[in-house]
């Protein structure tokens, strides 16, 4: 097993029992890159459809059409068979099933097994994060072999080899270790952190700000905005991280700065895409009716929003997302709203 002892780390061999949960596009591309590496990975699939096509065509054409999948690849609708006896299990449900499907995984995990969440998101009800649903939900397991991988990672690039750059939290350093060992390759290089509050929270809200820039894009606004909403959306989310106790260099860094850019500026983000039809006039009724994956902003703009304000926390940005979603309010009004705020320090942490 990858962690011993506190503080004492082997390196992975490629017998190392793994098992990634969800077979979306970023499910589907950590699996194919960590069967590239030579392990044999058991990779739980909602449907039957997608399980069925990855067996017979080795493709998730559903989710991740045109990439190739390993014959490493073990696709199966069992979750519970899926995830028994593994020395690492990969969560990468969308954010508002992690609670549920990791009910379904209580007492079937082996103890010495690492959970690692790649799911980015802040529970509605609780605005717990993914590692903080996964302490609640599965409580024989030691909170310490919980870990999260986060970073600018569009999961087409990451299943074709294009160079990406990531980062693990866990509160111990073995397990950081052991699972950047794991993931790490000559295309996918990842590094460690102890701030894993810091890491989903940049994870996570930078999905609400990628709706945001989309929005800016929609209305048909200049370069100069998008860079404004960017620079001024991570001080939102910094912000809200020093809150919670996060590290505030966290969020220059991958799971911060880094993942922000991506999402706020790449055409394959599905938060950005949404935002942009957004300012286009369309209703988000109707927008996410046309999409089969899932746009995690959405639904963390409600958990940003109150618990922002149960905090105390000052995000404009996040909360005018809020009022498009959730009260109707127009895309330009928004903009309005945020240019004619009371002037004040750029500074102000307030």
């Amino acid at each position: 097993m990858g962690t011993e002892s506190s503080g004492e780390t082997r390196k992975p061999s490629l017998d190392e029992r793994i098992a990634v949960v969800g077979a979306g596009s970023w499910g589907t591309a950590l699996a194919q890159l960590l069967a590239d590496k030579g392990y044999a990975v058991d990779l739980w699939t909602f449907e039957t459809e997608v399980c069925q096509q990855i067996r017979s065509a080795r493709e998730n054409t559903v989710y991740l059409p045109g990439c190739p999948l390993s014959e490493r690849i073990r696709p199966d609708t069992d979750l519970e068979a899926v995830a028994r006896e593994k020395d690492l299990v990969v969560m990468v449900v969308p954010s508002h099933f992690m609670r549920s499907v990791a009910m379904r995984l209580s007492g079937c995990l082996a103890p010495r097994c690492i959970v690692v969440s790649a799911s980015k998101g802040i529970e509605n009800k609780t605005h717990l994060t993914m590692t903080g649903i996964l302490a609640e939900t599965l409580p024989g397991h030691d909170p310490r072999r919980l870990a999260a991988l986060s970073g600018p990672s569009f999961a087409r690039e990451v299943a074709r080899r294009v160079p990406t750059v990531v980062t693990v939290a866990a509160r111990e350093e073995a397990v950081a270790a052991y699972v950047q060992r794991v993931f790490a390759a000559p295309w996918f290089r990842v590094y460690t952190n102890d701030d894993v509050i810091g890491v989903e929270l940049g994870g996570a809200v930078k999905n609400v700000i990628a709706i945001a820039a989309g929005v800016i894009d929609g209305l048909g606004l200049g370069l100069n905005t998008r860079a404004a909403l960017i620079t001024r959306g991570l001080t939102e989310i910094r912000r809200l991280g020093l809150a919670l106790g996060a590290n505030p260099r966290t969020f220059t860094g991958l799971a911060g700065m880094g993942d922000l850019v991506l999402t706020c500026t790449g055409a394959l983000s599905r938060n950005h895409t949404v935002g942009v039809k957004l300012g286009e006039g369309k209703k988000i009724e109707d927008i996410l009716a046309e999409m089969r994956m899932v746009a995690e902003g959405v639904k963390t703009a409600k958990s940003v929003y109150n618990l922002s304000r149960r905090l105390g926390v000052e995000m404009p940005i996040c909360h005018e997302i809020y009022r498009i979603l959730y009260e109707g309010t127009s895309p330009a009004d928004g903009v309005m709203r945020l240019m004619t705020r009371d002037l004040k320090d750029e500074l102000d942490e307030r």
